[in-house]
């Protein structure tokens, strides 16, 4: 199962009639990293009048939970959530701190602000694509690592940690249901020639420039 998260904490603040909405992003692996990310928001914004928050977090039936933190009833932490739902984010919190600027918005101002505040900081965030995914490590001779390297290259298929010693060694990280097919792939393409050696599958996330981010699981493919 694919799940999309956050690449990186991110901060985005607007102003609703003089009403200052910070939103911070934090991704989270479990319900307990929220907890903790919650508490040092609130520390850090102690004059705030109000900590509005939403998380998501789990595969299949996901752990959900949100606050007004005194705010009208629903007019704060559902619709973080409902902006968290909409963006197909999962393993996030986003909490929205409200420091008061003495005009009050009415139900529906604040529903559109918060939903606002929410929308800036999840949509200015990159993102991870996480998967379940298998590294393939590839030592092969140096004579047919040319051909190998151009070959994947053109499937769209990078080559990391790359060593050149007596053989060239380089791993592949693959969706764990393209395994079998890469590794025909490789057998073609070396006439046998290459030894692969394949790891246990793990959720790994994959950011918009190709870069790899591990730990995107706590309980890998659990």
């Amino acid at each position: 199962m694919e799940f999309i998260t956050s690449a990186q904490i991110n901060i985005a603040e607007t102003i609703e009639k003089k009403s200052r909405f910070i939103a911070d992003l934090v991704p989270i692996l479990k319900a307990a990293d929220a907890e903790a990310a919650l508490a040092d928001i609130r520390e850090r914004h102690k004059g705030a009048n109000h900590h509005c928050f939403a998380y998501r977090c789990g595969l299949g039936v996901p752990v959900e939970r949100f606050s007004d933190d005194g705010e009208p009833s629903g007019t704060a932490g559902r619709p973080i959530l409902e902006v968290i739902r909409r963006q197909g984010m999962d393993n996030v919190l986003v909490v929205v701190t409200r420091y008061f600027g003495g005009v009050l918005l009415g139900a529906n101002g604040l529903i559109r602000a918060y939903t606002q505040a929410a929308s800036e900081v999840l949509t200015s965030t990159p993102k991870l694509l996480c998967a379940p995914m298998q590294t393939l490590q590839v030592t092969c001779d140096y004579a047919i690592y040319g051909k190998l390297e151009y070959s994947l290259q053109q499937i769209n298929i990078p080559l990391y940690e790359k060593t050149f010693n007596e053989a060239v060694s380089f791993e592949l990280v693959v969706p764990e249901k393209e395994v079998e097919k890469t590794m025909e792939q490789l057998t073609e393409w070396t006439n046998g020639q290459v030894t692969v050696a394949v790891s246990s599958p793990e959720y790994i996330g994959v950011a918009p420039d190709g870069s790899l981010v591990r730990g995107v699981w706590p309980e890998g493919m659990s």
